[in-house]
C-alpha cells in the first residue's frame, strides 16, 4: 500500500484498503475557518450537542482577520460562543494567522494523521506526511458530531522532481511549472505523491508551497515522505505521539510524471488561470507589463523564507511612486520572527504596507484588493477574475523574489537580476 492508503486503513480500523473503496475513517484534527459559520448551524440542525473531542477541533479566524465588516464580525462572535461552549483547547482568533500556517506551528499537524478543514488548500499538510483534505460545512458538522468522515480511497499519482534549482528559482516556480504541464484538471480527486531528490532536500516551507498548490490540479490530497527537516520541526511541536507511514517499495502508481528542475527558470501563472503558466522570460520578451501592486502573503507565500527573500532584494531601495507593495505575514509567529531579524523594517523602509497576519486580499476580503484595470503580481495561489478584487484586474502568480524584483522595477522583472 501507499502511505496514504495506510493512513486511511489505520484510521478506519482496516488492515488494507484499495483504490475506489469507500471507507469511514477517524479524523485526527478538524479545522473550521471563518467562512464556514454554516458548520455551526448544520451541527445543531443535525442534532449535535457537544463536539466529539474538544482537543481535536478548532476555529481559525483568518479570511476576515480582523473583521472588515459587520457581517464577518457577527460571524466571529457566533463562532467564539460555540468554541467557548465546547471548551475547545485550540482556538485561533484574529491575532494568529492563516490556518495552514498556525496549525503546524501549534503542533496539531504531524505525520500519519488525517486532518480535514473547511479549506481546499488543506493539501498543504501533505508536506508533513499527513493526509490533509478539504470539505464543506455539512461534512464538517458530521465530523464535529462523530469524529469520523467517509472517504473514497483515491488513485495516487507520482510527481517526481529531480535535480537542484539554480539561484533565483524557488519552490513556487517549481510547482507552477508542474501545474502548467499537468493542468488544472489533471489530478481530479486523485492524491499526488511528490517524490525525487528535489523533494528529499526541500525544507518545511518549500514543501508546504508545493503541496499547497496540488489542489490547483484538482487533487484530493497531497503527500511527501517526511525528511529530517520535517521530523525535526514536528518533534519540537507535536501535541501527541505520531507514527510515520511509509509506502511499500512495490507500490504501483496510477501515473508517474518526472520533472528535471535543474534547468528551470522563474515562472509566471498569467491571467486568468493558475495553469496558464510560462517562463517569465517568454512573458516579458516582447512587452513591458507595468504593475500597480505587488503582494507577498497567503498560505502559499507568506512564510519567513518568503519575506526574507523580498527583504533581501528591497533592502536599501524603494518601490516606485504610485506603486504599492502589500506584505501579509502568514502568522503572528512569522511576523514576530521577521521583525526580530529586521525584514519587516527593511520592507517598510522600501515602501511596503505591512498588514495583519491572515488571508487578506487573497480572497478579495480586504487589505489590498484591486481596482478595475489594475495589474498585480502576487505570491498567492489563484488568479481567476475577481480573486483579489475587480474582475477587470489582471493577476500574475510568482515567487516572492519575482514579486519583490518586479514591484521594485515597476514592471514584471526577472529576480535573478537583483540577486
Amino acid at each position: 500500500m501507499h502511505a496514504i492508503e495506510k493512513i486511511l486503513a489505520k484510521n478506519s480500523g482496516r488492515e488494507q484498503v484499495s483504490t475506489g473503496e469507500i471507507v469511514t475513517a477517524k479524523v485526527d484534527f478538524a479545522e473550521i475557518n471563518d467562512l464556514y459559520l454554516q458548520t455551526v448551524y448544520s451541527f445543531y440542525e443535525m442534532g449535535g450537542e457537544k463536539v466529539w473531542d474538544s482537543e481535536r477541533a478548532a476555529f481559525v479566524f483568518d479570511h476576515y482577520a480582523p473583521a472588515p465588516d459587520i457581517k464577518s464580525a457577527a460571524n466571529h462572535g457566533e463562532m467564539r460562543e460555540f468554541a467557548k461552549k465546547n471548551s475547545l483547547r485550540f482556538h485561533f482568533d484574529t491575532n494568529c494567522g492563516v490556518c495552514h500556517q498556525v496549525m503546524p506551528e501549534a503542533g496539531v499537524i504531524y505525520p500519519g494523521m488525517i486532518v480535514v478543514a473547511t479549506d481546499s488548500h488543506t493539501t498543504t499538510h501533505g508536506a508533513f506526511g499527513a493526509m490533509g483534505t478539504g470539505c464543506g460545512a455539512t461534512d464538517m458538522a458530521t465530523i464535529l458530531m462523530t469524529g469520523e468522515l467517509w472517504f473514497r480511497v483515491p488513485e495516487i499519482i507520482e510527481v517526481r522532481l529531480e535535480g537542484e534549482t539554480k539561484p533565483g528559482v524557488y519552490p513556487k516556480d517549481v510547482i507552477l511549472s508542474v501545474l502548467g504541464k499537468i493542468k488544472a484538471d489533471g489530478a481530479v480527486y486523485k492524491a499526488i505523491d511528490f517524490t525525487g531528490s528535489y523533494v528529499e532536500n526541500l525544507g518545511v516551507s518549500g514543501r508546504m508551497v508545493v503541496c499547497n498548490m496540488a489542489v490547483e490540479m484538482g487533487a484530493k490530497t497531497a503527500y511527501m515522505q517526511p525528511n529530517q527537516a520535517v521530523l525535526d520541526y514536528v518533534s519540537k511541536r507535536a501535541v501527541r505521539p505520531f507514527e510515520v507511514q511509509y509506502t511499500d517499495p512495490d507500490f504501483k502508481y496510477e501515473e508517474s510524471y518526472v520533472f528535471d528542475v535543474s534547468e528551470l527558470e522563474p515562472q509566471l501563472a498569467c491571467p486568468h488561470s493558475v495553469d496558464n503558466v510560462a517562463p517569465l522570460s517568454e512573458v516579458i520578451k516582447d512587452r513591458t507589463i507595468t504593475l500597480n501592486q505587488g503582494y507577498i502573503g497567503s498560505c502559499t507565500g507568506g512564510r519567513e523564507e518568503d519575506i526574507a527573500q523580498a527583504a533581501k532584494i528591497l533592502e536599501g531601495k524603494h518601490i516606485p511612486k504610485y506603486a504599492r507593495l502589500v506584505v501579509v505575514p502568514a502568522s503572528a509567529e512569522v511576523m514576530q520572527s521577521c521583525m526580530e531579524k529586521g525584514y519587516i523594517q527593511s520592507l517598510m523602509a522600501a515602501g511596503a504596507t505591512i498588514t495583519t497576519p491572515g488571508c487578506g486580499a487573497c480572497l478579495v476580503a480586504h487589505e489590498g484588493i484591486l481596482a478595475p484595470g489594475e495589474i498585480c503580481i502576487t505570491t498567492t495561489n489563484r488568479n481567476f477574475p475577481g480573486r483579489m478584487g475587480s474582475t477587470e484586474a489582471d493577476i500574475y502568480l510568482a515567487s516572492p523574489a519575482t514579486v519583490a524584483a518586479s514591484i521594485l522595477n515597476g514592471c514584471i522583472t526577472d529576480p535573478r537580476n537583483y540577486l
